[in-house]
């Protein structure tokens, strides 16, 4: 029995280590520019990239740069969901806010649905820096994970 015990444990632990994960980022980009002139979307990636292809490596003797095209950097395939701005003409609107929650649920609830778990979220601001400076986005990247067969 003991031999049995050990023999699934052990197995159970190879198993859990040798599982491979696989990531995906879906990228919310809300406009904060006032009068609602600004873009707002959600964004999600349908292809893959290695970056190792896009990636050199620069010392002090080689400023070398790397050979390929930027255009072969540029995601065609990917998802794009409308989201509303956080400003109109008189000012937040926190119907925007809670209308993009309710699409952002649903997204996270449908990659949820397929397989991914909801691993990290970060998110950052360049507002509106005085009256000069009319632009400004809020981004937030949702970092998921799956387990790969």
């Amino acid at each position: 029995m003991k031999t049995l015990l050990t023999t699934l444990t052990l197995s159970l632990f190879t198993c859990t280590m040798l599982a491979q994960v696989e990531y995906k980022i879906i990228t919310s980009i809300e406009s904060i520019v006032p009068n609602g002139l600004g873009r707002s979307r959600l964004i999600s990636s349908q292809e893959n990239r290695n970056y190792k292809d896009f990636t050199t490596e620069q010392t002090e003797d080689d400023n070398s740069r790397n050979k390929s095209d930027r255009s072969e950097l540029r995601v065609k395939d990917f998802e794009e969901t409308k989201l509303l701005n956080f400003y109109n003409i008189g000012g937040i609107r926190f119907q925007n806010i809670a209308a993009n929650d309710v699409l952002v649920s649903s997204k996270i609830n449908s990659m949820t649905a397929e397989g991914w778990e909801l691993a990290f979220v970060t998110s950052a601001v360049e507002s509106d820096s005085g009256t000069e400076d009319g632009q400004g986005i809020f981004i937030t990247r949702y970092i998921f994970k799956r387990a790969t067969p």
